[in-house]
């Protein structure tokens, strides 16, 4: 069952308002959720030098339709891929192609499932074997960065809380946090209210209550926080050319914390725990 804030009723559409979910439709985000982590996970031994973005992209299709869901970027506002795959200094929405990685890539993989009418929206980065230590730097603080926003994520803070906190250990790290975009609420809709700045001041912003979903993705930059998104209307790139980083994942809020609904089952959030830098 889902209630408002704002309102009892509305449409199936991003109204403004923001959407409390129950345990059913908590139990409906995490199944989806599982199955967008079971595809980050099964790419892991798929990411090596020479694969192509496009390689990439009709793996996270077929591993979608064949566990009974689509992927919700598929034809989404005209964007005709089934991921996005964000190389380097690519910020998000890079679009896949058949450029092979090459070793030392740093890569963003996005990928969104709707089963059973839920999205499952979440995000990696990927090491394209030996990494430079700046390139692994910047994703672990990236990593780091969503953690501790995600620790921020519970009944009686707010989202400035959430941006703080992310902003206010990326810019210690001398790195900067991307401002042209933000998390967002998720659910039956793929983009939905509230927004989740990942910058911002404690105690400003939105309260967060028990059963709000949501998704919190800063993408963080080795320079300046400047981007620009390039001709095709999607690709956001860093305007200095330096390395860009993005971790995300959809959350819940509980009566006590909250509940990570794309966490990898096994253990793969953070490549640089598992062996492939």
């Amino acid at each position: 069952m889902v209630t408002y804030i704002d309102a009892a009723t509305a449409p199936l559409k991003n109204t403004g308002q923001i959407r409390l979910y129950g345990p059913e439709d908590f139990a409906g985000m995490h199944k989806a959720g599982q199955l967008t982590a079971r595809c980050l996970d099964a790419l892991v031994e798929k990411i090596v030098p020479g694969v192509t973005t496009q390689e990439i992209d009709d793996f996270v299709y077929r591993f979608g339709v064949e566990n009974g869901a689509l992927p919700a970027t598929l034809n989404y506002r005209g964007y005709t891929k089934s991921t996005c795959t964000s190389i380097n200094h690519v910020v998000c929405h890079g679009i896949p192609n058949d450029k092979p990685l090459k070793e030392g890539d740093i890569v963003n993989i996005d990928v969104t499932y709707i089963l059973d009418g839920w999205h499952g929206d979440s995000s990696r980065m990927y090491a394209v074997g030996k990494l430079k230590r700046a390139a692994e730097r910047l994703v672990e603080v990236t990593y780091e960065s969503l953690l501790r926003g995600i620790e921020m994520a519970r009944p009686g803070k707010t989202t400035g809380d959430i941006g703080h906190a992310i902003q206010s250990f990326v810019e210690a790290e001398r790195c900067s946090v991307v401002r042209d975009f933000c998390g967002h609420g998720v659910g039956r809709l793929f983009h939905d209210m509230p927004n989740i700045l990942h910058y911002g001041r404690p105690g400003e912003g939105i309260e967060l209550k028990p059963g709000m979903i949501f998704t919190i993705e800063p993408m963080v930059n080795l320079g300046r926080p400047h981007v620009k998104v390039l001709g095709d209307g999607w690709t956001a790139v860093t305007r200095d050319r330096s390395l860009s980083a993005q971790f995300e994942h959809s959350v819940g809020i509980t009566a006590t914390g909250c509940e990570i609904f794309t966490l990898s089952p096994a253990g793969l959030d953070n490549p640089l725990t598992f062996g492939r830098a």
